[in-house]
């Protein structure tokens, strides 16, 4: 899924418009259940305004990140996009179990709908404007690595399986006349994004429990670091141990321990640190790299005991 490069947007323009699409989709399909009296329709209307709200959430959380750091948070503000998808993904659980409720009352009675055909253009209209958003946000969420972004994006693509399943519903509901059919494609809907309201709570909570980057990211860094790495015969002059990564929201930090020749002089040896931060941040844009100095025959020890008690 390429990124349309005509929008050079900042994740926080993206949210923005993000909000202005939720609202004209909010518009259409209230009118589209309204008129239709569908409760699969109703799913859908509930769905977009979730929309609504983790966008505007995720705007906040989007310029509260980008904040300079501070005496209070030294390494920035960063991992406040993680609370985003967090929260997108609670509002998603929610919606879920209030259309499993609603679609259970429909269930035990259900309603002939009307108006069908203009409520169904409503909703693929709608549909067509999610998509093309989700579209062009995906792209945008992995050139900024923003997970309020990519959150937003992933849901707006459940919004368009849903608002697609619900129309099918309703077209085998007015093809084979049985009413409980909406209630059921209106359950479906539900559980689908259930599923994906969980998986990005999963997500959030990972992130904020300092993961690891990305392997491909991990390929970039071992591969400046081997370029660096040097030998003499059996005995290695510049070597690289200890490496430790972990991304927090469009940031990616490493932690990596550099041997040397113990006769290298003091300059010598922050010169050669230095080259090493500026290819890493070179090959991974926005990478912020720490460095130890080490003697070659001196090593590192980790995992004291008043650590692990």
């Amino acid at each position: 899924m390429k990124r349309i490069p005509v929008f050079n947007f900042t994740p926080r323009q993206w949210l923005w418009v993000s909000i202005a699409v939720a609202l004209i989709t909010i518009a259409l399909k209230t009118w589209a259940w309204y008129i239709t009296d569908s409760v699969g329709l109703l799913s859908d209307a509930m769905e977009s305004l979730v929309n609504l709200a983790s966008a505007m959430f995720g705007l906040t959380m989007v310029t509260v990140a980008a904040l300079p750091p501070d005496e209070e948070h030294p390494y920035g503000h960063h991992k406040a996009e993680y609370f985003s998808s967090g929260f997108e993904g609670i509002l998603i659980v929610v919606a879920a179990l209030g259309i499993v409720w609603t679609a259970a009352q429909r269930f035990a009675d259900p309603q002939a709908l009307q108006e069908v055909d203009l409520g169904l253009a409503l909703s693929v209209g709608s549909s067509v404007l999610n998509g093309l958003l989700a579209w062009v946000m995906m792209g945008a969420a992995r050139e900024h690595r923003s997970m309020a972004l990519e959150a937003d994006a992933k849901h707006l693509i459940t919004d368009v399986w849903t608002s697609v399943g619900v129309v099918l519903g309703i077209v085998l509901v007015q093809w084979s006349g049985w009413l409980w059919l909406d209630a059921v494609v209106a359950i479906g809907v539900a559980l689908n994004i259930l599923k994906e309201g969980v998986h990005l709570i999963w997500r959030s909570s990972q992130g904020l429990m300092d993961e690891a980057v990305e392997p491909e990211t991990m390929q970039h860094i071992q591969a400046v670091l081997d370029s660096f790495a040097h030998q003499r015969g059996a005995t290695a002059i510049i070597r690289f141990d200890h490496i430790s990564t972990r991304r927090a929201g469009q940031r990616r930090f490493i932690d990596v321990h550099m041997h040397m020749p113990a006769s290298w002089s003091l300059g010598r040896a922050a010169a050669l640190r230095t080259n090493v931060e500026q290819a890493l941040m070179s090959a991974v844009p926005g990478l912020r790299a720490s460095i130890q100095l080490l003697p070659s025959d001196v090593e590192a020890h980790f995992q004291d005991v008043r650590d692990v008690k």
